[in-house]
């Protein structure tokens, strides 16, 4: 048997393992060496490397979760890193291995010609264990030290704009695509993958369009099947984005009939059934073969997302009650799916909120989605400043609702229009589902929106106060006990009002923010007033005289308005803004935002629709040719040089002001002249008038001064700063007109900060009153956007506890914090002065400085309670770019409790506030 044995030994093996041996352990540059370095790295190393990466890529493929609410990503790769965090990476024993062989080739085989090749298996190992800041360091010195090898070079740079994109670097990501691209014009294969990454990009560029180019070219190719299927299904779903929805439903088909993970498969023949109906051109019955599917046992796993497409079908009919049944059976399904789970609230609360105008029930589906949906879903943040601000929303809402009801009711014969009031200020306790929209709906659901979600609980036992009737009638007791009877309106603290204050609101922002909005619940209001006085009041108010009609209609206009502006401004939805645009010309094609509103949908449309953004285009230029958005249209730069000139008349007025200040009264003329001769449409005009009204008054009689005076109103009628002032002067000099005749000049005594028209004693304390609002007609002027509503943040509870108190304060203050100790504030002061001596004539109201080391609060004190500051806070916010002689970026105004205003000792204590104030005050 021996002998047998070394008989069949071959010499040749013998050699070859002799040679093998050595070829593992000799390490010398030589031919021999080098062959032997090449078959050994490439055979023992190389390949079982790409075995162990093909293994785990297939284990990947098995474990990796796609969120089919979205466009998949090319590649089986995590979401790109928002914030850049360094990790060791996730340890992996294939992986790891890969490191190790390659390593081993760099150290042991380094004649050999795959060292280009062990980099590559390095950088690809360290991507795939999510360490890619390394992996794109392995592969930017391949592509540069391997540049003459085209092939080495496009995949080094391939995975190296992965790399970058993982990292969220998509700047230097696109650069080295383009690279990337320019090079591969030469290379003729292995160039699916380079094409698919330029595709990825487009995507997170949002420039579906070219993605869509880049994937078709990538399936073309020879590359893997798998990926080549999931290529397919992300075409497809570009594609039904882009509305070219006959290549989607074939791409959905081909995937459904391929090869492709079962997941993947139920998708596509879910969106192949949603897209068939829009290209048969006849009626199917969609919801059948939808729940069809439920027959199946393999989709048992899968029907909280066949309720929800159910759900979407019956929500694009028109048919929202069964829309939300079905988003309601998804919701009951989803035990696995948190993503699907809050897909399907987010559908309810959208249902609740625009068709049902249950804005309750919304919030509390809003506050479900956010509190499960994965922060980095699309929109996102959106739908948690919906949630958070539904409050603003809801107001503007209720207004339509409010006065659609009163001017319905208004058309009713008299006899008919008591029994309407009444029912719909009774309060009822049933819910009604209904899948109208804002109409006269509400004549029929008179309760609108005072609706309760715990409807079963309405009892007298009640320990919800406003279900407890004694609870109520001690509170109303309670209440007449302090108030007296007052009526429920506007400044009902107030017994006695200036006439004026009869048409008080917000000086600036959105009509609405003060417009006496209800509460979306109503309930408090109802509870606090008699009822046969609310019926009264509402009866008295319907709008049954053109007069009272064209106000409900304004508040209407205005309402819209500010909420298709928080869509676009703050959500940036820009289709659904436009949407509330639209329906906004519907009803009312004459009103006073038209301009506006034909600007905005212009942007709106651009890039998107061209036909219609240059239909709204020639609109705003045709019928608003002297507008400023037209200007802006005509010249891009428009509102830049617009801003320089306000800077320059801002200087100018500063100079002007320090002439004044000098008693240098002929300059001050000559000054205020010339600068409203070149700047006569700039909102400091009437300021300047003022300023030479005043030089006048202390160098010339009383009838130069009436002239002036008079000359103020005549010409800035509608100023909300200068003419109520000069108005109350006219008034004060017409009643003591004797007294002034005889003076040498109309005034006399001079205070740089407090020009007034009688002697001026030292100042004295004086009880702080509650605020009287004294304004001017409001001034139909271009409108302004809509004023940003502030978001509410949850409460953080690892956050350490702030040194300020939200406790109620006896004394609160208006502050302006002007972030910079080097500037004279002399005339902003000035302008606050005139503001408030005009606007607020009764309230006594001070203004004072505190200066710290980097800072100069301006404090207006001051306020009896945290409703009456935010009532002067509105009024004065939109006035603040005229009144400020300071550059817009440096000041800021805020309110604060006078217990929290003498903790404001630096910069730093101020940012704590103001961080403070956005979860408390707000």
């Amino acid at each position: 048997m021996k002998k047998n044995a070394n008989k069949n030994l071959n010499p040749f093996i013998l050699l070859f393992s002799a040679l093998l041996i050595y070829g593992c352990v000799a390490n010398k540059d030589t031919a021999i060496d080098r062959r032997f370095q090449n078959l050994t790295a490439r055979y023992n190393y190389i390949y079982n490397s790409n075995v162990l990466l093909t293994e785990y890529n297939e284990s990947l493929l098995q474990s990796y979760a796609d969120n089919y609410e979205k466009t998949l990503p090319v590649y089986l790769d995590p979401e790109p890193q928002v914030n850049l965090v360094l990790t060791p990476g996730v340890a992996n024993k294939q992986l790891d291995d890969v490191i190790t062989k390659g390593q081993t080739i760099i150290n042991d085989k380094s004649f050999s010609n795959y060292i280009d090749d062990a980099y590559m298996l390095l950088g690809k190992a360290n991507y795939l264990k999510g360490n890619y800041f390394i992996a794109s360091e392995y592969f930017d010195y391949t592509a540069k030290t391997y540049n003459s090898d085209l092939k080495t070079f496009i995949m080094a740079m391939n995975w190296k704009a992965r790399s970058q994109m993982q990292l969220n670097n998509m700047v230097l990501a696109d650069k080295i695509i383009d690279t990337m691209l320019r090079a591969s014009d030469q290379l003729k294969k292995d160039l699916a993958e380079p094409v698919a990454t330029a595709a990825q990009m487009r995507i997170y560029q949002k420039r579906n369009k070219e993605a869509v180019l880049f994937l078709e070219s990538a399936i073309a190719l020879p590359a893997e099947k798998q990926l080549r299927i999931r290529w397919r299904f992300i075409l497809a779903q570009l594609q039904e984005k882009e509305k070219n929805i006959e290549d989607a439903y074939a791409n959905f088909t081909k995937v459904e009939k391929s090869n492709a993970p079962f997941e993947m498969y139920f998708h596509a023949n879910l969106n192949r059934i949603k897209l068939k109906a829009f290209l048969s051109g006849v009626k199917l019955n969609k919801e059948d073969q939808l729940l069809a599917l439920l027959k199946d046992d393999k989709n048992f796993d899968y029907t909280d997302q066949i309720y929800y497409q159910v759900g979407e079908l019956f929500s694009a009919e028109g048919n929202f009650i069964k829309a939300e049944e079905n988003y309601h059976k998804s919701v009951a399904k989803s035990t696995r799916n948190q993503t699907q789970k809050a897909l399907s609230y987010l559908r309810i609360a959208d249902l609740n909120f625009k068709e049902f105008n249950n804005y309750i029930k919304a919030k509390l589906y809003y506050d479900s989605t956010v509190m499960i949906l994965p922060k980095n879903f699309p929109d996102y943040d959106n739908i948690v400043k919906k949630a958070d601000n539904l409050q603003y929303l809801t107001d503007r809402y209720t207004i339509i609702a409010r006065e659609d009801t009163a001017q319905a009711i208004a058309k009713l014969p008299a006899d008919q229009r008591e029994a309407k009031v009444k029912a719909y200020l009774t309060p009822k306790v049933e819910v009604a589902n209904t899948g109208g929209v804002i109409n006269n709906q509400f004549l029929n659901d008179p309760d609108f929106p005072n609706k309760s979600l715990n409807t079963g609980n309405n009892v007298a036992g009640s320990t919800f106060y406003f279900n407890n009737n004694a609870a109520i009638s001690s509170g109303f007791g309670d209440f007449k006990k302090r108030w007296g009877n007052r009526q429920f309106e506007d400044n009902w603290r107030q017994s006695v009002r200036s006439s004026a204050q009869e048409t008080s609101q917000v000086l600036a922002g959105g009509k609405v923010a003060t417009d006496n909005i209800t509460p979306a619940n109503g309930q408090t209001n109802t509870a606090a007033s008699d009822q046969t006085s609310l019926e009264k009041q509402f009866s008295d108010a319907l709008p049954v005289t053109p007069a009272l009609l064209a106000t409900s209609d304004q508040k209407i206009i205005d309402a819209y308005f500010e909420i298709a502006s928080f869509y676009q401004q703050e959500l940036n939805d820009k289709p659904e803004a436009n949407k509330i645009y639209l329906e906004l010309i519907k009803r009312y094609p004459d009103n006073n935002h038209l301009v506006a509103i034909y600007y905005s949908l212009y942007l709106n449309y651009k890039g998107t629709d061209e036909v219609k953004s240059d239909q709204y285009k020639q609109l705003v230029l045709t019928k608003f040719p002297e507008s400023n958005f037209a200007k802006n249209i005509l010249d891009p730069s428009y509102s830049a040089k617009q801003t320089q000139m306000e800077n320059i008349a801002i200087n100018n007025y500063n100079v002007a002001f320090d002439a004044y200040a000098k008693k240098d009264y002929p300059n001050v003329v000559k000054q205020a002249d010339d600068n409203i001769s070149a700047f006569p449409n700039n909102d400091l005009a009437p300021q300047y008038a003022y300023l030479k009204a005043i030089a006048v008054g202390r160098t010339a009689k009383v009838d130069a001064l009436l002239t002036e005076f008079n000359l103020i109103t005549t010409n800035y009628p509608n100023d909300k700063i200068i003419t109520p002032l000069v108005r109350d002067h006219l008034k004060y000099i017409e009643t003591n007109l004797d007294e002034f005749k005889q003076r040498p000049v109309a005034l006399i005594d001079f205070d740089a900060n407090e020009p007034r028209f009688v002697s001026q004693a030292a100042p004295i304390a004086v009880p702080t009153k509650p605020l009287v609002v004294e304004n001017p007609v409001t001034k139909p002027a271009e409108p302004a956007p809509v004023v940003k509503p502030v978001e509410v943040k949850p409460v953080d509870p690892t956050k350490p506890a702030s040194i300020f108190s939200s406790a109620k304060s006896e004394e609160y203050y208006y502050v302006i914090d002007v972030a910079d100790a080097t500037l004279t504030l002399s005339s902003s002061r000035f302008g606050i002065g005139q503001f408030n001596r005009g606007n607020y004539p009764d309230n006594d109201l001070v203004h004072k400085l505190v200066e710290l080391d980097n800072d100069q609060l301006i404090y207006v004190t001051s306020f009896i309670d945290l409703e009456d500051a935010k009532i002067y806070e509105s009024s004065i916010t939109g006035q603040l770019k005229n009144i400020m002689k300071v550059p817009a970026n440096l000041y800021k105004g805020f309110i604060i409790s006078k217990e929290n205003f003498e903790k404001l000792t630096d910069r730093s204590r101020i940012n704590e506030y103001l961080e403070f104030l956005k979860d408390n005050y707000k």
